[in-house]
């Protein structure tokens, strides 16, 4: 009976167990806690019920309260037939419109226009497009007034964001000239890649604050291991390397028709879409082409996982970096059909060889029953439980699980709390660490988690917790936010790490 209940349970969801799904949250613009805080608690008052007397069912219930957080586009033509979601939209639309006229008045608009605006969003329940997508969009001719707010149209605003900050750091195009410092630094690390052979101890100091753009590229291919430290034998392997893998596409490829590997090429075939969407670099057809054969090849060579959804992500920030080793303009839009063949084989096998070194260390996270992701979810309670009593009591009293929002942050490290820009400033401090994408992994999940603790106190529901966790406010953070976190994340590592006794109860 039970059996029946659950294979009912995922029949009505339509979804597969584990399945990542757009959500609000790095990639997405996040949700404005001002806008949707009060009616979400006074629906909960209207609706309440003991949360002890319905443990069982209070994820179900949360999953099918909020499933349109993340199934944009699967239910276009499903109408709201409830109440509340008319409330919601009706609010959300009006505050929304409020907020955009106030943000295009700042940016000079004729005043009259604004308030032709503001009369049409008064009598229509209309949205302004967001000045963000009007930068992405600007060359479409679009209209400023959107059509009426329906399911699938109702993104929250995203702040204005200029183009460069959201892939490239601080050092790109467009962004303030090099301190002296920075100047002092990248002059540093191109004595020390130069050096006939290459201290790779120095070079993980010096690259842990941090790797400046310029030779990031070259930087990670040393450090995930690609590459040899000698430079008289860097060219040979390089060129080894990327025969290699093109020997692979060869002998493999074709094989995706194959019946015993259709699903997994479907699977894949299916999640490229989603890789960041809201970045058009991975929107262009070549650029989905070129992860497709990556992510088919690594699944054809470990069969012991296969492919996995999450691993899509982790081929994006190895791309970036590679392909701006030949771009200098704003990567986020640029035309990859612009670079020669030769160059986009390069960026395709050197994305390939990296993302396979990462994945090596972490491959019990995508195994069976993905065991390496429920140890660390484990070992990330324990830790939290003995840093911060009070967050970890306040999980327990309202019956979050830890599984419920840290599972997406084990399995793909973060990528989606984070923006691209971050995870790249991210990496560069992982691959300076021993083991950094799996152990010290676990100590930046307990910072990042600790660095929301006054919201998470003041969030007193269930919902509103996993509101919370699932659409964190990181959509500005740059490299300042991440090295303050990872400074945290250090510390509780040299605490915690070699005392294992002092985060065991």
């Amino acid at each position: 009976m039970a059996g029946d209940n659950s294979k009912q349970f995922w029949k009505r969801s339509a979804k597969l167990p584990g399945s990542i799904q757009p959500v609000y949250g790095a990639q997405h613009p996040p949700l404005d806690p001002r806008l949707t805080k009060n009616f979400i608690k006074e629906h909960s008052k209207v609706n309440a019920v003991p949360l002890k007397n319905k443990k069982a069912s209070s994820f179900h219930e949360f999953a099918r309260n909020t499933s349109d957080a993340w199934d944009i586009g699967d239910d276009e033509d499903e109408d709201f037939s409830t109440s509340s979601f008319q409330t919601l939209n009706s609010k959300v639309a009006l505050a929304t419109a409020a907020q955009v006229l106030e943000n295009h008045s700042k940016l000079r608009v004729k005043p009259e226009r604004s308030q032709s605006m503001a009369a049409d969003i008064t009598a229509n329940f209309k949205v302004i497009k967001s000045s963000s997508d009007a930068q992405l969009s600007r060359n479409s001719g679009d209209t400023c007034l959107r059509n009426p707010l329906h399911k699938q149209q109702s993104l929250p605003l995203r702040p204005i964001i200029p183009l460069v900050a959201r892939i490239s750091d601080q050092n790109a195009s467009g962004a303030p000239p090099m301190t002296v410092r920075e100047k002092t630094r990248l002059e540093k690390f191109r004595q020390l890649l130069s050096s006939h052979n290459t201290d790779l101890d120095e070079l993980r100091k010096c690259s842990w604050p941090g790797v400046p753009r310029e030779v990031r590229p070259v930087t990670w291919r040393l450090l995930s291991g690609y590459l040899p430290a000698n430079t008289e034998r860097r060219k040979m392997t390089l060129q080894r390397k990327r025969e290699e893998y093109f020997g692979f596409i060869e002998q493999y490829y074709d094989s995706r028709n194959e019946e015993h590997h259709q699903d997994t090429y479907r699977q894949i075939h299916i999640d490229i879409p989603r890789t960041n969407p809201l970045i058009p670099l991975f929107q262009q057809p070549l650029v989905q082409e070129i992860f497709e054969r990556i992510l088919f090849i690594w699944a054809i060579r470990h069969p012991a996982s296969g492919y996995v959804q999450g691993i899509n992500d982790l081929v994006t920030p190895f791309f970036v970096v590679f392909l701006s080793e030949y771009v200098e303009e704003d990567v986020e839009n640029f035309d990859v059909t612009n670079l020669s063949q030769d160059i986009l084989r390069s960026i395709e096998a050197d994305s390939f060889w990296c993302m396979s070194k990462l994945l090596d260390g972490i491959q019990d996270n995508y195994t069976f029953a993905q065991p390496g992701i429920q140890k660390k979810v484990q070992a990330l309670e324990e830790l939290v439980s003995r840093i911060d009593e009070q967050v970890h009591s306040h999980f327990r009293r309202y019956e979050v699980e830890y599984l419920q929002f840290a599972f997406r942050w084990m399995n793909n490290l973060l990528m989606r709390e984070l923006p691209l820009r971050c995870t790249i400033r991210l990496w560069d401090t992982y691959q300076s660490e021993p083991e950094g994408f799996s152990h010290f992994h676990l100590y930046v999940c307990a910072a990042f988690l600790i660095k929301w603790r006054k919201e998470i106190l003041d969030e007193e529901d269930f919902q509103g917790l996993l509101m919370l966790l699932q659409n964190l406010p990181t959509i500005h953070w740059g490299n300042e936010e991440i090295g303050l976190l990872l400074a945290e994340a250090y510390r509780l590592k040299y605490m915690f790490a070699d005392a294992p006794n002092h985060y065991r109860r």
